[in-house]
């Protein structure tokens, strides 16, 4: 007996614990498993069949299975996924699986109990908080199924949970820019909206949250499990996407299992944020589950008076009363009191040649936000091969402006201001309804999606001044090299007249068609279409800032569109997926402000590509190569005569290579490298916008690379360090302004020392550690000022775990 022990724990053993009670291991369920790695096969029959895996690979590592194709229980599955490969398992008293070596003539496999190894896991688990893990081997955000990355024709990155607490980033506009290839801050309206540049083209101020649109907002990452980032148009699923791509927050879930924690970070500048979590069950069976995320920051900033002030809770309910039904009820409330930088402007063809830590406004004011988000999601599994999910979102938030932008330079060393003060209200409804089914039909299988989907936004500003364009001058000017503060007259700015009002509306309704049809478990077609009807309509007053003129103004249009997309996958090895895609999408309609309220016409976006994809280690390390060639009609640019306004350029293109490759190449090195190569212009003329034929579109450099990575020398410390090279972009496509391309290293190291049953994380982050000067990117508004990156930065991090 002591002999089969050493066995097991000399082979590191893989430990499962079914979730489900015991009178579940003896039932059959349907699983369609192709052959290849058996790592990967035992990874998603856990899956299937609700089991949870623990314990090193390399138990795995080398080894093939044939797959499962047919009904089986789950002692039946794990037999035949095993045979042949020198391994068995058992099945103990506590309802756990152990896989361990087999020995010959030994009755092991009967008698011995589960070896519970707490290690690395075969298969990325979002639901445990220790995960170590950088590479996600699933999603459903570019399928609306759960379908393995290595068998889905898109080009999908993830920045998982892990990655955010290494790098300490409080903001996913960082996660993403430096852990993604292609995707860039698009740094408009200074720093007041999370907005992206994804393969040349903006997001256009637009994330989802579990797969629903979010407009003009800031996330919180103190309950984000993963960012999933959508390279190309992905409209054919969601409608008002913009063809470079989508974001998607994916949110933590409810536990089954109590886990606490407390983080304090503190850093230099007068940065502080405290971040809690609970999560757990409320009833002995766990049908009932809750979370609690919550968080507090007073950031300050190396720039006089910039600054973030934030309150956030998330609390959460999930109930699964049984393995059919589940549903989830969400909340988030969120205050900032923020102080925005509007940057440096442009002298010339360069941002004018003023210290960084240069303020360039007034007093310390500026706009105040508050949201409140619902949301609920349910689902229903008719049998093993057909479920229907619901989700549904609401979000009000409003902004109390007060902001003093930039207009334009007066001469070598004036800088023109305008003060914008009032309030504007948002509410945003989205919902959709999906029914997921798993056919087989001539010996060809069938994951088959048919769903519909409507979004409503809204948009009221009533008596606000946006004082640029009608002559007021309580904003004053600054002598950009010699500023001076509190010298704008508030009581001015407040009895100026309103000079602003909107409305605004839109609505989009879409329904779409799925197929993902796998042949010869090695061929991977995934085809589908959309129609949507989208309307949007706007109506303004910029003379007395009246709702009720605004509304008389109000005009409104209709599109309509089918969006085609079709992907090939080609998986000749388990570790090697080649594929390529055409797609189609109606973009959002333009929202900007258009000078004189005329409609101008939504973004239309067509796209094809062609990569590879590799898995090694067990899923614990992939790749995604990709070339493409991406146009978008009607593209938004800023007016160069009416300053805050947008107009439509003809047509814009954007082709490039990208290459990322993310995850654990040992048990204890992590590795993230990304390049993009992104040639995005201006190629067909539009309405006044002769001089931008050829030009580059703004912040988007041609080349752009980074490479972080993490190891862990003992149980208790881990090291990281890793760097971002970014070239130069252009500032404005109409004008020659041009950002310098920078280099920036970070470094990080953690010690995690246990506490009874707690465990205390101690961490230090270093970013931008050569304390190199570099622009993130250029605003489209006003003076076409630059926004300046964050000299070194010092990150702590006190975090008890339990």
């Amino acid at each position: 007996m002591s002999h089969a022990i050493q066995g097991i724990l000399l082979a590191s053993a893989l430990t499962a614990s079914v979730a489900a009670q015991g009178e579940e291991i003896t039932n059959r369920k349907s699983y369609h498993i192709g052959g290849g790695s058996l790592g990967q096969a035992l990874s998603q029959f856990a899956r299937d069949a609700g089991i949870l895996f623990t314990g090193e690979s390399k138990l795995t590592d080398g080894k093939t299975s044939k797959g499962l194709d047919g009904e089986y229980t789950v002692e039946e599955g794990f037999r035949k996924l095993l045979a042949g490969s020198g391994l068995t398992y058992i099945i103990t008293d506590d309802n756990s699986v152990a896989i361990k070596v087999a020995e010959p003539g030994s009755d092991a496999a009967s008698t011995l109990p589960a070896v519970k190894v707490v290690s690395t896991k075969v298969g990325y688990d979002s639901t445990d908080p220790y995960t170590k893990d950088y590479s996600v081997p699933l999603s459903s955000a570019a399928s609306k199924t759960e379908m393995a990355l290595m068998e889905t024709p898109v080009n999908i990155q993830i920045v998982p949970r892990t990655i955010m607490d290494d790098q300490q980033d409080i903001e996913i506009t960082e996660a993403l820019s430096r852990n993604v290839s292609g995707v860039q801050r698009s740094p408009d309206y200074g720093d007041l909206y999370e907005n992206f540049n994804i393969r040349g083209f903006s997001t256009n101020f637009s994330t989802y949250r579990n797969g629903l649109r979010r407009y003009t907002n800031y996330s919180d990452p103190a309950n984000i499990e993963q960012v999933e980032v959508i390279k190309g148009p992905a409209a054919v699923l969601y409608g008002q996407i913009q063809p470079g791509g989508m974001v998607n927050v994916v949110t933590k879930q409810a536990l089954d299992k109590p886990y606490y924690s407390l983080q304090q970070q503190f850093g230099n500048y007068d940065q502080y944020r405290t971040t809690a979590a609970a999560t757990g069950p409320i009833d002995d069976a766990k049908t009932l589950k809750y979370r609690f995320d919550a968080s507090y920051q007073d950031l300050s900033s190396f720039k006089k008076y910039v600054g973030d002030e934030r309150v956030f809770i998330a609390p959460k309910l999930s109930w699964t009363p049984n393995d059919q039904f589940e549903a989830n009820a969400e909340l988030e409330f969120k205050h900032d009191k923020r102080v925005n930088d509007n940057g440096i402007p442009t002298i010339g063809n360069r941002p004018a040649p003023l210290a960084f830590n240069t303020y360039l406004g007034d007093v310390a004011k500026g706009p105040t936000m508050n949201s409140v988000l619902t949301a609920f999601d349910w689902s229903y599994k008719f049998n093993n091969q057909w479920k229907v999910t619901n989700r549904f979102m609401h979000e009000d938030w409003d902004i109390n402006y007060f902001d003093l932008q930039p207009q334009y330079m007066l001469n070598a060393t004036m800088l023109r201001r305008f003060p914008i003060t009032g309030v504007a209200y948002h509410d945003t409804y989205g919902t959709n309804l999906d029914l997921i089914g798993n056919v087989e039909l001539f010996n060809t299988k069938h994951e088959l999606l048919i769903g519909g989907d409507f979004s409503r936004r809204t948009r009221k500003a009533d008596k606000n001044r946006f004082a640029c364009c009608n002559g007021n001058n309580t904003g004053g000017t600054v002598d950009i090299y010699n500023p001076a503060y509190n010298t704008v007259d508030l009581a001015a700015i407040y009895s100026s007249p309103y000079d602003y009002a909107v409305r605004e509306k839109e609505e989009w309704f879409g329904v779409y068609f799925q197929d993902h049809i796998t042949l010869f478990e090695k061929l991977h077609i995934l085809g589908g279409g959309r129609y949507d009807w989208a309307t949007f309509g706007r109506g303004s007053d910029f003379a007395t800032g009246s709702y009720d003129v605004a509304s008389t103004n109000y005009k409104s249009t209709d599109n309509q569109k089918f969006s085609p997309r079709v992907g090939i996958l080609y998986q000749p090895m388990s570790w090697l997926s080649v594929y390529g895609n055409y797609t189609e999408s109606l973009g959002s309609a333009n929202t900007g402000m258009v000078y004189g309220n005329q409609p101008i016409k939504p973004e239309i976006g067509e796209q094809f590509e062609a990569g590879f994809k590799t898995e090694f280690f067990d899923q614990r390390l992939s790749s995604t190569v990709s070339f493409y060639h991406l146009t978008k009609q009607n593209i938004q640019l800023s007016d160069p005569i009416h300053t805050g306004f947008t107009m439509t350029a003809g047509e814009a293109r954007s082709q490039g290579i990208e290459a990322d490759l993310k995850g654990r190449v040992t048990d204890d090195l992590n590795l993230i490298l990304t390049y993009a190569y992104t040639d995005a212009r201006i190629t067909k003329n539009g309405e006044n916008f002769d001089e931008a034929l050829g030009k580059r579109l703004i912040n988007v450099p041609e080349h752009q690379a980074s490479l972080w990575g993490t190891y862990q020398f003992t149980p208790e410390f881990k090291a990281g360090i890793g760097g971002v090279l970014v070239g130069s972009r252009a500032g404005q496509t109409w004008s020659d302004l041009e950002l310098p391309g920078y280099a920036r290293m970070d470094m990080m190291a953690a010690y995690v020392k246990p506490i009874g049953k707690t465990r205390l994380t101690t961490q230090l982050n270093i970013n931008n550690v050569l304390d190199k000067e570099y622009y993130v990117g250029a605003t489209q508004q006003g003076a076409s000022n630059s926004i300046t990156g964050n000299p070194i930065t010092v990150m702590g991090s006190l975090k008890l775990e339990y």
